[in-house]
């Protein structure tokens, strides 16, 4: 066996590892076995465990001089013919080993069995323990799907498994009003995100004929690759899938659902928006920075946005009263500047950058309870609460100002009501309006319904006529 037969082998159990521990807790929901919180927890270990070396394993292969691009062909699941060979759409999966993915991988790997051992121990005896476990094995799919993509509607399956079980275990607590819309909003959000990726895979198909990553950045292996498109079609293709990013990564001006992803347990917010999710829009980006090198203006406006976002992620994070929260801006101002990083075509500190601060974040946001726990303990041994790191009141109105936004946060969140929920409820209202209207001359006008007397009604024997 070759050392590239070997590497295929181990990457075909990259993909299955996640796979067969989704269908695991599948088939236990199904049969209505409930299994306990020790067997939960073991298949979640032992899948990140055997994902996890399969990947380093490709890693070391790549390293010893093994091949630096792996792929492991699916096939097409679908195939709509069309009169020319642009007009054809296939839906191809297909997974890719590179100097991106495998990284990537591995960081996946690393910190959702680090997050699994502490919710393993933090969400003990809570009576959703395995529900938490399940989504959660279908965010590791989703991740690790999205990760290894070789074709743009592999991508677009993990981007939308990724956001399915994030919007789920926002809404974990589901005995409680605000978990339950605050998971509807971030999934809106995504909802936005995923239709700005679907119209830009659409569009790549009928520029390119294909949604292959191969194909479009040529021969190439990233981030080395050039792209095979016009730099217009490029600036259009690459605003969508900026958007697409915006709205996954929490960007600039879809910040204001960070907040109310705090929501959920601590570890989902954890690896979800301090290490991993919140990263996934970066890694679309670097997926097609190839794309983006094509455009000037479209990486003037990548770093715009990302710098737009640090400044925006860092001033509202020293205000938040909560530390959940503020560490969440805290991780929008690094997920901004990591974006710049991409625009500015520094693909390489991208990469390590994203898997420092992923690794840091996740760090804080479990440390967190126990911060706030020793902090507690502190105050009541001293019979007074702590004094504050900064005393006196705010002296300048500029300071003043800036406090209120941050604090407020921009009202972002009233802003997209005005400027994106409000006008597409008043067409969907004026669509049902309309609608009704319709159905109501198609039925004419309502037939009067003869009121029986009762006159001419037989007596039954026995009742008074």
């Amino acid at each position: 066996m070759t050392l590239e037969s070997a590497m295929s082998i181990a990457g075909v159990i990259v993909v299955l590892a996640p796979l067969l521990l989704v269908l695991a807790f599948c088939t236990s929901t199904l049969t209505r076995w409930s299994p306990s919180e020790l067997s939960s927890s073991r298949l979640t270990e032992a899948s990140v465990l055997t994902g996890l070396l399969a990947a380093a394993f490709v890693f070391a292969g790549m390293l010893w001089g093994g091949s630096r691009n792996v792929e492991i062909e699916v096939g097409n699941w679908a195939t709509l013919h069309g009169p020319t060979p642009l007009d054809t759409y296939h839906f191809h999966f297909k997974f890719v080993f590179d100097r991106l993915s495998v990284p990537f991988a591995l960081l996946t790997f690393v910190l959702v069995g680090t997050v699994g051992a502490f919710a393993n121990r933090y969400l003990h005896r809570e009576p959703g323990f395995h529900r938490f476990f399940s989504m959660y094995a279908l965010f590791l799919l989703g991740m690790i799907v999205a990760t290894l993509a070789g074709t743009v509607e592999t991508l677009f399956v993990g981007w939308e498994l990724v956001g399915l079980s994030s919007a789920l275990l926002v809404a974990f607590f589901h005995d409680r009003l605000a978990p339950v819309r605050n998971g509807l909003r971030v999934w809106t959000v995504y909802r936005l995100a995923d239709a700005a990726f679907l119209i830009a895979a659409v569009a790549l198909h009928q520029v390119h004929g294909a949604g292959d990553f191969a194909e479009l950045t040529g021969n190439g292996v990233w981030p080395d690759a050039q792209a095979s498109l016009s730099p217009s079609a490029a600036l259009t293709i690459g605003l969508l899938v900026l958007v697409a990013a915006a709205g996954k990564s929490g960007l600039v001006p879809f910040s204001e659902w960070l907040p109310r992803a705090m929501e959920g347990p601590t570890p989902s917010s954890a690896v979800f928006y301090g290490a991993l999710s919140v990263h996934l829009g970066a890694y679309l980006l670097l997926r097609v920075s190839p794309l983006l090198a094509l455009s000037t203006p479209l990486c003037v406006a990548v770093v715009a946005l990302g710098l737009i976002t640090a400044a925006y992620g860092a001033v509202v994070a020293r205000a938040q009263t909560d530390v959940k929260t503020a560490l969440a801006f805290a991780s929008l101002a690094q997920v901004g500047l990591i974006t710049a990083e991409i625009g500015m075509g520094w693909d390489y500190f991208a990469l390590v950058h994203i898997i420092g601060h992923a690794s840091f974040r996740t760090l804080q946001l479990l440390r967190a309870p126990s911060v706030l726990h020793d902090y507690q303990s502190l105050e009541n041994a001293l019979g007074e609460a702590l004094a504050p790191t900064e005393a006196g009141a705010i002296a300048s109105e500029k300071r003043r100002y800036w406090y209120r936004f941050a604090y407020l946060r921009g009202q972002l969140d009233g802003w997209m009501n005005r400027l994106i929920v409000e006008p597409f409820l008043s067409v969907f209202r004026n669509c049902r309006n309309a609608e009704e209207r319709w159905l109501k001359w198609l039925g004419g006008p309502p037939r009067e319904t003869p009121v029986d007397s009762g006159a001419d009604r037989e007596v039954a024997p026995g009742e008074a006529a």
